[in-house]
């Protein structure tokens, strides 16, 4: 295999706690921590290991977003990947015009492999890695816990509601990785100053032909309500009662 391409997203860190906006018109990002979606960063050191296998050639890390998004490709490069690229757009774009997107990227560099996240912490929409393998018209093999590559075909371990799945796609194929394939590895210091001489190419989204029309607009944000105090009860009588008095039951 020659390439392996793996999406990854910048995101509010999965540590911070997440604020709505006073006015309700989106989520509080200024002077937040950001970060690579967890998810891609398990994409992201999977394609790493296979190439460390000596079963891939390359691995290229991929971002759609404003210019931020090279710190996270940045952070993927200092990780290991071989080179980075940058669609640049002010515009928040949808699952569909992100697999868009993407399907151009491929058409560019021609990938055996594209591997994502199974969603975004942000969203949790967990539809990209789906409509793309649709719009490639290739396999994909979603929710992988495992990956074993062979013969030009990958066997994958999937988490579905009844337990573990286990099907075989061909080559050319899109991956989304569950939490339990692997561990992320740490980004050391030296890795992190490798990687600002590693190559960063940035392509204007317009330059790719694809639209950013939204289908579906969010009129308000609104954090969920606050849990209410617990209160303790005598016995069983007592239990049903409360229910009762809460309309529960």
């Amino acid at each position: 295999m020659q390439k392996i391409m793996v999406a990854v997203k910048r995101v509010v860190d999965y540590n911070v706690r997440v604020r709505v906006k006073p006015d309700g018109s989106g989520v509080v990002t200024d002077g937040v921590k950001m970060s690579i979606n967890p998810f891609d960063e398990i994409a992201l050191e999977e394609a790493l290991r296979i190439r460390e296998r000596g079963e891939a050639e390359e691995v290229i890390v991929v971002s759609i977003g404003a210019s931020d998004c090279q710190q996270q490709l940045r952070t993927g490069l200092a990780m290991g990947a071989d080179r980075a690229i940058l669609v640049e757009t002010g515009d928040r774009l949808e699952p569909l015009a992100a697999a868009q997107v993407l399907l151009k990227l491929i058409e560019r560099e021609s990938p055996e492999l594209v591997i994502l996240g199974k969603q975004a912490i942000d969203d949790d929409n967990s539809q990209t890695g789906q409509m793309l393998a649709a719009l490639w018209d290739r396999p994909q093999a979603t929710f992988a816990s495992k990956l074993e590559l062979t013969d030009g075909k990958a066997t994958v371990t999937r988490e579905v509601d009844a337990g573990l799945e286990v099907i075989e796609v061909d080559l050319p194929a899109v991956v989304t990785t569950d939490l339990r394939l692997n561990e992320p590895r740490y980004v050391k210091l030296p890795d992190i100053m490798k990687a600002k001489k590693k190559p960063l190419d940035t392509v204007p989204l317009a330059d790719l032909g694809v639209g950013t029309d939204a289908q579906f607009k969010i009129t308000n944000y609104a954090p969920p309500e606050q849990r209410q105090k617990g209160i303790m009860v005598e016995d069983v009588a007592g239990l049903v009662k409360a229910l009762k008095d809460k309309g529960l039951v």
